[in-house]
């Protein structure tokens, strides 16, 4: 019934007093304010002003009309402003997905600093393996994805914007008791005859396989456990070793011991995935991580 834009000049007419003052501060003339505000009446069912020998004045029709054009206006005044706030960066909410060991530190590292610089952007984290972030990213379920070519490839993501972060070595996690424990360096050909402990994805080659070949065997069957804390507990009771990334060292128990495989540690890269059109939030979050990960050493 009512548009925007008569109730914008209603309000102005009512702030002014006038219908050449709302016209001038408006830049409108005079003779358009005076037909427009005839259509609003016309739309109201009866006057909205009294017309004085100087200005105007609301009748209680149009100070009820008044009333809630100023909600209305504020309203849209508040959406566009938040709109404002969402395309700069620093206001509503920012959908951030990572794989597990992304978790430990550098995604938490990075969200801190974010929030102490952007405290009205609501931030959503989501957990998940890598593939089915940047699957999520491209239904439209996530701003930004932290993920990493480990343990297999990443897929071609037409459309996705990949950064890299940083590359992590991958180190070895030990019991404490191993006869391979003391030394700082392991050579991964000394471990032929281990156990693995991982999660391989069905038909895919992973790094694990890959840094074994390279080492001149092919390593055990495995003992499949996907989630970090149950490879822990099984290495720690003896049941077989896993590979743990540098990013998650933070998180393994004193009960064990990470080493270097030296030369032929197998290695992952670690991105920040964005969509096309990325909002600018998520730019400045992609900033943040690539400033932690130096932090940690990874980068």
């Amino acid at each position: 019934m009512f548009d925007v834009e008569g109730l914008r000049l209603l309000d102005t007419v009512a702030r002014t007093g006038s219908f050449t003052a709302a016209a001038a501060s408006l830049n409108y003339t005079q003779s358009a304010v005076s037909r427009r505000i005839a259509v609003l009446e016309q739309r109201a069912g009866g006057p909205l002003f009294e017309r004085l020998p100087r200005g105007v004045r609301l009748t209680p029709a149009g100070e009820a009309l008044h009333h809630h054009a100023r909600v209305v206006l504020n309203r849209l005044t508040r959406a566009e402003e938040e709109l404002a706030g969402i395309h700069g960066g620093y206001r509503g909410r920012l959908r951030v997905g990572a794989f597990a060991t992304a978790n430990v530190a550098l995604v938490p590292g990075a969200l801190r600093a974010f929030r102490e610089d952007f405290p009205d952007v609501e931030l959503v984290p989501v957990e998940g393996p890598s593939r089915s972030l940047l699957r999520r990213m491209r239904e439209g379920g996530l701003d930004l994805a932290v993920v990493s070519d480990y343990p297999a490839d990443l897929p071609d993501e037409e459309g996705a914007e990949l950064i890299e972060l940083a590359v992590d070595e991958l180190l070895v996690a030990l019991p404490r008791d191993h006869r391979l424990a003391g030394r700082e360096i392991v050579d991964l050909r000394e471990l032929r005859e281990e156990t693995w402990i991982e999660a391989p994805p069905p038909g895919r080659t992973t790094a694990l396989a890959t840094a074994c070949a390279r080492a001149g065997f092919t390593p055990r069957a495995s003992v499949r456990i996907g989630e970090w804390t149950g490879k822990f507990g099984f290495v720690a009771a003896g049941l077989g070793i896993t590979l743990v990334p540098a990013i998650a060292a933070h998180a393994v128990p004193p009960d064990l011991v990470l080493r270097s495989l030296g030369d032929l540690a197998p290695r992952r890269t670690v991105y920040a995935a964005l969509p096309p059109a990325p909002l600018p939030a998520a730019r400045t979050l992609v900033r943040l991580l690539a400033r932690q990960a130096g932090q940690w050493g990874g980068a």
